[in-house]
């Protein structure tokens, strides 16, 4: 007999029952969806698919809103940015399962906060984001669980943890605030207070063949050691964007999730929280409405440069180092 994993109903502080706008047009990933959400103890306030969203008037949207994107046409990238702009105005959540393929163009469409996007992604993972959603929703109970069950949502949880903790030592200033997972912007604490120093003498990039060989180095690594060992995505991300800055390429946040060495779900978590952090930024692509691109900030820019000024790596003919 399968557990009961329901909720007790989700309520806002009149007592209101939550509501959930669930958009896919897979017909067998709306229903996941649907069922997903109601054992969450949300009430379902639209469930429709891209094309009957565009031509039907909903009103408003739900306090989460569920998105399943697999593919993203015009007609659907007009959709998506009229429900970003909505979620904007009304302080919804929102939780966007895509593919690789339909990834820079889902990512473009959206700009509200609360966003988690997650790619190629199985039930478990959204299951996973669904909690992050209910954590912030205080007094939810939870029915009993099977032993099994009680297990694997243990190994679940602790990825969860592992994954706040090192997004945690990215931020130091965000732990007063309570968290990796707040859906508030973290403080910009991540940058020191230039010295007289410092102002005086403003290293550059290295080349970008020089930060590219650095790279290398890293992933040479994974030839002798279990790569797991080593998984820095912040880091990896930094360095293939500095050697991208170094370059002046543009680079897709498609190529930024492939550079970070880790799951694109996993990857998007960082890109989202170095974003909120001021460490990287988003720059729309004046050619191509369809695709955003991510870059570092400047100040993220210069500290980059301090760092190879630091340790020594300044040119290609430089002794280069495994960093």
């Amino acid at each position: 007999m399968q557990a009961d994993f329901s909720y007790d109903p989700v309520r806002d502080a009149a007592g209101c029952q939550l509501s959930v706008t669930l958009i896919a047009d897979r017909a067998a990933m709306r229903e996941e969806l649907k069922d997903d959400a109601l054992q969450s103890g949300f009430r379902i306030r639209t469930c429709a698919s891209f094309a009957d969203y565009a031509t039907r008037e909903f009103g408003g949207v739900g306090d989460l809103v569920l998105i399943d994107c697999a593919k993203a046409d015009a007609a659907v990238m007009a959709t998506l940015c009229r429900i970003d702009d909505r979620i904007k105005r009304a302080g919804s959540q929102l939780i966007v399962t895509t593919t690789m393929e339909a990834l820079d163009t889902v990512y473009c469409c959206l700009t509200a906060d609360n966003a988690q996007v997650l790619v190629d992604a199985g039930r478990g993972e959204r299951i996973i984001a669904l909690g992050r959603v209910l954590a912030k929703i205080p007094n939810l109970h939870v029915q009993e669980f099977a032993a099994d069950d009680r297990l694997m949502l243990l190994r679940l949880t602790e990825q969860v943890e592992n994954l706040a903790k090192r997004m945690e030592a990215l931020t130091p200033g965000q732990r007063a605030g309570g968290g990796a997972f707040m859906f508030a912007s973290p403080a910009n604490a991540w940058a020191p207070e230039p010295t007289s120093e410092d102002r005086k003498f403003k290293p550059r990039l290295p080349n970008a063949k020089t930060i590219r060989t650095l790279i290398r180095n890293r992933q040479l690594r994974s030839r002798f050691f279990d790569g797991d060992l080593f998984a820095d995505p912040a880091w990896d991300i930094l360095l293939d964007l500095a050697a991208a800055r170094a370059e002046n390429l543009d680079v897709s946040v498609s190529s930024v999730c492939i550079a970070s060495a880790v799951p694109p779900t996993t990857a998007l978590r960082w890109i989202s929280q170095m974003v909120d952090s001021g460490l990287l930024v988003r720059v729309s692509d004046p050619l191509d409405k369809r695709r955003a691109h991510v870059a570092l900030s400047d100040k993220s820019a210069e500290l980059m440069a301090s760092y190879f000024a630091e340790i020594g790596v300044e040119s290609s003919s430089a002794r280069l180092q495994v960093v």
